[in-house]
């Protein structure tokens, strides 16, 4: 922040930044300073008063688990500015201030901590865990852990979401997005379609799936390559399920791990294979959530 974000307003450098950047400092550097002040002013004082009792870290977790959401915000800036870095990283500007610093890592390989930092405090929750069983703060510890995992899981889902394209409507106003993940996917229309009933039957569609409180959205993952760098996948909508109407078959004869979301009074059925016959079970009990 001090060595790159607050340069890009120093009048002596401003002739070296790139046009391209222009005006796109929170693009690039996202809620960083943000997630600085929370933890320069906040969280490392209440993680530091637990040096001589360690049992009381947990705490800190579980009292600031709104707090940690800060992370999510900047996960889902990630890809805008990993775009722009691509754009403008190798400009005279960034090799400036990086002599300056005399750093040996360019400036996206500190963007990324942030990232990673929040996939570590899992790691350190788990390698407490192991050193305390069963003593003072022992649940504490394991709240926390689930508290931290969970973060990265909506993180997770979050980052699938920005990739949703083509779908007309908003999905902020889809509600919480509960779980999303691929499948194998049979449709069996009632009305008229026997000859696509009787292809539907062999082939599966690959189907990407975001379950939302109000929602239920079927899309089509495409990878795409990005001039050269890591596949980004992105999630092109296909059709949507309102949560109020649909109804589901928990079990489907011959496959453990398949089961049926139908709608309208089974004028439309699709049914859902799963990878595994816990991630089916793990679907089944957020859906019934939802309608219950």
């Amino acid at each position: 922040l001090q060595g790159y974000a607050s340069e890009m307003d120093n009048p002596n450098l401003v002739h070296l930044i790139p046009s391209a950047l222009q005006n796109k400092k929170e693009v690039l550097f996202g809620n960083l300073p943000e997630i600085y002040y929370f933890h320069n002013r906040i969280f490392l004082k209440e993680i530091e008063n637990c040096i001589e009792n360690p049992e009381l870290l947990a705490r800190c977790f579980l009292k600031r688990k709104e707090d940690l959401q800060i992370y999510e915000k900047y996960c889902q800036n990630k890809p805008r500015s990993e775009a722009l870095w691509r754009q403008c990283g190798d400009s005279i500007f960034f090799q400036e201030c990086q002599r300056k610093l005399d750093h040996k890592l360019s400036l996206d390989a500190y963007l990324l901590k942030p990232v990673q930092r929040i996939t570590k405090y899992q790691l350190l929750l788990k390698e407490m865990l192991k050193c305390s069983k069963n003593s003072e703060g022992t649940a504490e510890l394991e709240e926390a852990l689930a508290t931290v995992l969970d973060i990265i899981k909506s993180v997770n889902d979050s980052m699938h979401q920005i990739a949703i394209t083509g779908y007309e409507g908003d999905v902020s106003e889809l509600g919480k997005l509960l779980m999303q993940g691929s499948f194998n996917v049979w449709t069996d229309h009632k009305k008229g379609h026997n000859k696509v009933k009787d292809l539907a039957r062999f082939k599966p569609m690959q189907r990407h799936l975001f379950l939302y409180t109000k929602m239920l959205l079927f899309c089509k993952k495409r990878e795409e390559n990005t001039d050269g760098h890591e596949k980004t996948a992105s999630y092109s909508f296909k059709n949507s399920l309102k949560m109020s109407t649909v109804g589901i078959t928990e079990n489907v004869k011959g496959d453990n791990k398949k089961f049926e979301i139908w709608y309208n009074g089974r004028e439309e059925v699709y049914i859902i294979q799963a990878s595994s016959v816990e991630l089916k079970n793990t679907w089944i009990s957020e859906i019934r959530k939802v309608l219950t």
